[in-house]
């Protein structure tokens, strides 16, 4: 008896290890994301590209692509990238099942919820580093700091991006030492199933490959060839799973539920992911922050607010013990709440910088209708400058000047980053020229009111989060239980793999959001490289307008699943009636063929 006692406890052991080893897993994996996220902005000013190939770096931890540049020294960050993403692939489908399978019943949104609330203690390791690293100078080690004139907030800072990634790998190698130690046939309790413990698929499949392995066997007898019916065996084996693959698939791509969710969920995250590959960006352009208070103030605020959430919503499912339907419609509540919050985004817009030589007129008098061939103005036209230049000076009537040539700068004072240029003749200050009009090295700050709406802004995007991860654990539920449960890994895997393929790696590279890099939008650029300046009010509708028309669509999709899911399960309850302490199944109504009133669950 104490023997077997032991046993179990080894096994509850093994379980517990891998699932401690898989929250590392996820920890590492959410970690480099993130640190890839926050480097954004980094790689596009310390390779000059522009953001849609930043775009196509970022997404090629989904899938590679090639493109024209004039440098290709990026080409080895996207390369890495890409590596990464094939090593994390099986990560998601094959864990998420494995805990669907051996973990207690009933506590698989419970454990789920659990899961991705503790990955994200890798966004707040990323964020934290790479606001460290994102104020470090990217040659740190290799050049004089003293003599770097920028400080972070310029918009030409670049950051020591590279150092997270170093430390992302050598993480992501850690994490991976775990499932070394892991057994390779873990126990599996024994759980009735009754009608889903085999289907049609996994009967054909059997006496298929019990036939065809008997006359392979009698064939190789005669032949008397070892090496031979190894030949015959592996060719007979990839005959039958191949086949019985195919059949598989074909069954999860023809349940209407399955597929509903498959492109719901595509229209969820095309319009999460673009949105945060580009947001430190927007950060950065529309509020004035720099990249290390941008990675710092939405790792302090963003992550618990996703951990809360998610934690929230698998406890939520569990303690309600919500049907299917229940929690199809919790997902539907959570995500409209979302969207509510996501609109008032367009209402918080700062106003256009005064730039001379792009809003005004370079004596910083006039505004200007266009930005393209602004002519040079009384006080510079002789000086001879580069009109391409950006060295931004600010000036003391708050106008931010190009470059002090621009201004009319004739003098200077100071050294490196305290630097002051005098007798600028363009910086006049109420019409009077005092003969000493003086600039100070960076652009100008923006005017208090700005700096109330993004207050405004971080709150919006608290409320936000908590009401998209209140039902993200709903939503990874959907995409497993309305299958067979012998097809939730192939289930889970083909949603992952899709994700990666149409979402994570094209949105990106062909989010409108791309669009602001046209000569018709932006107000500063070197052609084919970083943007360095926006018209704010565009930036802000091509930002948000592309998320706004993916998450309206998903809703509809949501509308339509809720309604499929009533007429499928009419008439069905998957509340146990039964007495206290007996298992409970989580909604998981599988669509067999079996006998209608077999009592279909999967043990989780």
């Amino acid at each position: 008896m104490s023997l077997l006692r032991g046993l179990r406890s080894t096994n509850w052991n093994r379980e517990k290890m891998f699932l401690g080893a898989l929250c590392l897993s996820f920890i590492s994996k959410a970690l480099n994301a993130v640190l890839m996220k926050s480097s954004i902005t980094q790689i596009e000013r310390r390779f000059d590209i522009s953001s849609s190939t930043v775009g196509l770096i970022d997404g090629s931890f989904e899938i590679g692509w090639e493109k024209e540049s004039g440098s290709y020294m990026w080409i080895y960050v996207l390369m890495g990238n890409m590596l990464r993403g094939i090593g994390e692939t099986p990560i998601t489908p094959l864990g998420i099942s494995y805990i669907d399978d051996f973990a207690p019943e009933g506590h698989s949104s419970f454990y789920l919820g659990n899961l991705h609330a503790i990955a994200m203690i890798g966004p707040i390791i990323g964020f934290t580093v790479g606001s460290i690293f994102s104020k470090m100078y990217v040659d740190i080690g290799y050049v004089d700091l003293s003599t770097v004139r920028i400080t972070p907030k310029d918009s030409r800072w670049v950051g020591a991006w590279w150092l997270g990634f170093l430390m992302g790998g050598l993480i992501a190698i850690i994490s991976s030492i775990p499932f070394f130690f892991l057994p390779k046939n873990p126990y599996k309790p024994q759980k009735e199933r009754k009608a889903s413990v085999s289907s049609p698929v996994q009967n054909e499949e059997k006496s298929q490959k019990a036939n065809l392995t008997k006359r392979g066997q009698k064939f190789t007898e005669s032949i008397n060839g070892k090496y031979f019916m190894f030949v015959v065996h592996l060719g007979l084996l990839i005959l039958v799973k191949g086949r019985s693959f195919f059949q598989s698939l074909k069954s999860i791509l023809t349940n209407p539920l399955y597929v509903i969710t498959l492109f719901m969920t595509l229209l969820q995250i095309s319009s999460h992911i673009g949105s945060f590959t580009y947001v430190f960006k927007y950060v950065e352009q529309q509020y004035g922050q720099s990249a290390s208070e941008a990675n710092i103030l939405f790792g302090s605020i963003s992550i618990p607010t996703l951990a809360t959430g998610m934690f929230t919503g698998g406890y939520i499912i569990k303690r309600f013990k919500l049907t299917l339907v229940g929690i199809a419609k919790l997902s539907f509540f959570t995500h409209a709440l979302a969207f509510i919050f996501h609109l008032l985004n367009f209402a918080l817009i700062c106003e256009n910088k005064s730039v001379a030589g792009l809003t005004l007129t370079y004596d910083g008098i006039n505004p200007v209708a266009s930005h393209i061939n602004v002519p040079l103005s009384y006080c510079n036209s002789d000086c001879s400058c580069d009109e391409s230049q950006w060295e931004p000076v600010c000036g003391d009537n708050g106008i931010t000047y190009m470059s002090p040539c621009l201004a009319g700068c004739k003098s200077s004072s100071g050294s490196k980053k305290s630097i002051v240029f005098h007798n600028c003749s363009c910086a006049e200050i109420n019409g009077f020229q005092n003969g000493n009009n003086s600039v100070k090295l960076g652009e100008c700050p923006r005017e208090n009111q700005c700096a109330r709406k993004f207050y405004i802004y971080i709150v919006i995007q608290i409320l936000g989060f908590l009401s998209m991860a209140l039902g993200s654990t709903a939503t990874i539920m959907l995409i497993f239980k309305n299958v067979q449960p012998e097809l939730k890994s192939l289930a889970v895997g083909f949603h992952s793999l899709t994700i990666r393929a149409l979402v994570m790696a094209l949105i990106p590279f062909l989010s409108i959001f791309c669009i602001l890099e046209s000569k018709h939008t932006v107000l500063h650029t070197i052609p084919n490289e970083n943007c360095l300046f926006y018209f704010f009010s565009f930036h802000r509708n091509t930002f948000f307008g592309l998320s706004t028309c993916l998450k309206f669509s998903a809703l509809i999709l949501y509308v339509v699943l809720i309604s499929a899911m009533k007429k499928k399960y009419e008439g069905k309850n998957t509340k146990s009636s039964e007495p206290e302490g007996k298992a409970v199944n989580e909604a998981n109504l599988e669509p067999l063929n079996g006998d209608a009133t077999a009592d279909h669950e999967t043990h989780i």
